[in-house]
């Protein structure tokens, strides 16, 4: 072929007709298992304008080349012949960076341009002949020198992930995670801290993870700690799946010792429940590994409960998972897991794509912002009399419950919904549980057309509730219509996968930026447009009384709609 016949071929023609022969050349690559070809690896960001989305451009590798799947080692752009030999490796070079890999090569066509990340090859960028092209046997070689890796390290991190299926592939992020991770134990690491946002498979990773070490033989006995039941049954029945047989949930006052990995609730093994310290019938080599999932909470602090438990296991390695770590002049999770081997964020999940951006829309309330306070004499519902001060917003649904509130925020999320789509899976975060039921009444009051039709359309979704919560699948299930509202207080604000949700409702009141910043991006959204976080209170409403409830606390009043 001519220079000028060369220069008329497509990009893609050059890949196909000169890069790719050349990268496969002398067996040097296995087309089958080390080269994907046009390798999408974020979905592109989405663009929300009014009502209507859609999708920036994801980026794409025309090759990446890995010693194993899961172990990427190179990227290579290609670039039509009217380009020069270097005219891709800037792009290159930032994918390169993105994913991970050390080794970076360009091309026209006519040879390549080779960068190496690592700098042990000097010059670190020079042109080498389409012959040239280095073997996959070359690049992990040169990979395990710049990681220091010895003979017998070599296993673990070139262990085999668990393949379940195009759906269950991990996403470029979680496999920097999950081989970092990896890297990090087989050069002796015993604490290790993950940071990655809500919705972004930190479980996923933590169980890929597992799975690694544990078929390698590395790690024999595992124990996965979270802080919510629920979390701990999805994490067993959804990620954790392979390993039925050989795992089991910490329940009761007795523990099985023939199982390898083990699910708990902190609180189920430690001293905040009885029986206590359950964690005590194992002894303390038992384990290998511990993974603790949002250790942000009460592993963070010295003197809780939880770390009792790192502590006693002190000899396993632990892993921490959080999307926000907590750092307070009493309380640090770098002081003991230490600085992140890995952080993604809720910013970086956006731009990629795999998080979808909020709309905000706020509404505030006449008696949020300016108070309320009863006139001279007044008596709530039940007939007892209301303290005479003015009541603010940190009273609302706490020490004084406004009925005729409760049903306006009902209608500002109902008339968004029959604005927009009456069903879109919505979650309601209320103060508490008391709460959360007198919302589920309002929005019966205000949907009655389609409760009618099925009484599902509202469920109170909470902790102390056995049917609410036995409608949590339905909730999440893509092919479940029904509950299209939950109304909920505290359950489901840790990162519930819950990818049906397109409204936030936030009705409560939030202190802490890390338990907003978990409810904003708790609900794992795929769908292309982008769920709304409304802040509801909303219009105006003249309120007359209500009283002391009992069981609820400080005196909690209850004032009726009138």
């Amino acid at each position: 072929m001519t220079s000028a016949e060369k220069k008329l071929l497509s990009e893609r023609d050059i890949c196909s007709k000169f890069i790719l022969p050349a990268i496969v050349a002398g067996n040097k690559w296995d087309p089958m298992s080390q080269i994907r070809e046009e390798v999408s690896f974020t979905k592109g960001r989405v663009i929300v304008r009014g009502r209507l989305s859609t999708r920036g451009d994801a980026k794409r590798a025309d090759f990446l080349l890995s010693y194993k799947p899961g172990l990427p080692l190179a990227v290579v752009e290609g670039k039509d012949n009217t380009y020069s030999v270097g005219a891709g490796m800037q792009q290159a070079l930032d994918y390169a960076t993105t994913l991970d890999v050390p080794f970076v090569f360009s091309s026209n066509g006519d040879a390549f341009l080779f960068h190496d990340r690592t700098g042990l090859s000097q010059p670190v960028e020079r042109e080498i002949t389409l012959g040239e092209f280095p073997s996959a046997e070359e690049l992990w070689q040169g990979y395990c020198v710049w990681k220091g890796r010895t003979p017998a390290q070599v296993p673990i991190v070139a262990q085999d992930y668990h393949l379940g299926g195009p759906d269950k592939e991990p996403r470029y992020y979680q496999l920097t995670a999950i081989n970092r991770t990896l890297q990090a134990i087989a050069r002796g690491d015993d604490r290790i801290l993950l940071v990655m946002a809500t919705g972004t498979g930190k479980t996923f990773v933590a169980f890929q993870i597992i799975w690694r070490l544990w078929k390698a033989g590395r790690k024999k006995h595992i124990l996965f700690l979270a802080d919510r039941n629920i979390l701990v049954d999805q994490t067993r029945v959804n990620d954790f799946k392979p390993f039925a047989g050989r795992m089991t949930k910490i329940e009761g006052r007795k523990v099985d010792k023939s199982y390898e990995i083990y699910l708990a609730l902190y609180q189920a093994v430690s001293g905040t429940e009885e029986p206590r310290n359950i964690y005590k019938q194992f002894s303390p080599d038992f384990f290998d590994l511990i993974v603790v999932d949002e250790c942000h909470r009460g592993s963070a602090a010295e003197d809780s409960a939880w770390r009792e438990i790192l502590t006693y296991f002190s000899g396993a390695t632990q892993i921490g998972l959080t999307a926000t770590p907590k750092e307070t002049r009493d309380v640090s999770n770098i002081d003991y897991f230490g600085d992140p081997i890995f952080s993604y964020s809720l910013k970086q999940g956006i731009a990629d794509g795999f998080l979808a951006p909020n709309k905000v829309v706020r509404y505030d309330l006449d008696m949020d912002i300016l108070g309320w306070q009863p006139r001279a004499g007044q008596r709530d519902k039940y007939g007892q009399l209301i303290d005479d001060r003015l009541y603010n917003q940190l009273d609302m649904d706490r020490s004084l419950v406004l009925d005729e509130r409760t049903r306006l925020v009902a209608l500002k999320i109902t008339e968004y919904l029959q604005a927009t789509d009456r069903f879109a899976k919505t979650i309601v975060f209320c103060d508490d549980v008391d709460h959360a039921e007198r919302m589920r009444q309002a929005l019966i009051h205000w949907n009655g057309d389609e409760v009618v039709k099925n009484h599902k359309y509202v469920m109170r979704i909470t902790g102390d509730d056995p049917v609410g919560k036995a409608e949590l699948d339905n909730f999440i299930l893509p092919e479940s219509k029904y509950p299209v509202i939950a109304a909920t207080s505290r359950l489901l604000n840790t990162g519930v996968d819950a990818r049906t949700c397109k409204l936030i409702v936030l009705d409560q009141h939030i202190e802490s930026m890390t338990t907003f910043k978990q409810i904003i991006a708790g609900p794992k959204t795929t769908h292309s447009s982008s769920p709304v976080s409304p802040s509801p209170a909303a219009g105006r409403g003249t309120v007359p009384a209500r009283s002391p409830r009992p069981g609820r606390g400080p005196a909690a009043m209850s004032i009726p709609a009138g």
